[in-house]
């Protein structure tokens, strides 16, 4: 593991010009980078205009391309070593967690985790084993490495949105419906939804679902629709 004190990536300031009152930090997944979930700030910036949106680099350089990055390698697709590799991350995104609440001078109340694939896993694993519990956390086609850990480790209990497509060929679905219930099974208060037609990746029905998701765990009234005479 690389020695990366402070993680590096892009971030998308408040829609309303109003210093930060929630924070979401988004966890891409393996061989992408920062700027592939910076995208959806400006989507969940219509429910959360006061929110910082930031979307670290994994802490390594992707060891299967010459571009991207990781938050572990996947050379050996064993359960063992993701393990391992989950474990060796954690310290480095829990870290950042705490950085950037520090920046933004927010407490963990006001923090989301969001993650796609290998960022959703890191998102899970390290959410539900911080000393304070943070708003929620928001999991697109991920897993929950080691589930039966989850009893003996977890430590506070964030809301759970878990969302996987039907059709996924890389993360199988039944890792959704493993994750849910093991999370629940402790205590958690989590929910899992399968889009049908969906492969691994993300569609209309996830981000808008994903968007009254972090509103609700923020506490944030839903913008009402306007209607006209």
């Amino acid at each position: 593991m690389n020695d990366h004190s402070a993680l590096q990536g892009p971030s998308v300031a408040p829609a309303s010009g109003q210093p930060a009152k929630q924070l979401v930090i988004f966890c891409h997944g393996v061989g992408s980078d920062g700027q592939d979930l910076i995208g959806l700030a400006p989507y969940f910036a219509k429910v959360l205009p006061d929110a910082q949106f930031v979307s670290p680099n994994g802490p390594e350089a992707f060891d299967l391309a010459p571009a991207g990055y990781q938050w572990f390698s996947l050379n050996s697709p064993d359960l063992a070593s993701r393990l391992t590799g989950t474990q060796a991350a954690a310290p480095v995104l829990d870290a950042y967690i705490d950085q950037q609440m520090a920046l933004y001078g927010l407490g963990a109340k006001d923090v989301a985790l969001v993650g796609f694939s290998q960022g959703s896993m890191m998102s899970l694993h390290v959410g539900i084993r911080r000393q304070q519990q943070l708003a929620g956390i928001l999991a697109y086609s991920g897993a929950i490495i080691a589930p039966d850990l989850i009893a003996g480790e977890l430590k506070t209990q964030p809301p759970v949105l878990m969302m996987h497509g039907a059709t996924d060929d890389v993360v199988p679905v039944e890792a959704l419906y493993e994750g849910v219930a093991a999370l629940q099974g402790s205590g958690v208060l989590a929910r899992g939804e399968v889009v049908p037609h969906l492969g691994h990746s993300l569609n209309d029905k996830c981000i808008m679902e994903g968007m009254d998701f972090l509103a609700e765990c923020f506490g944030v009234p839903l913008p009402q629709p306007t209607t006209t005479l």
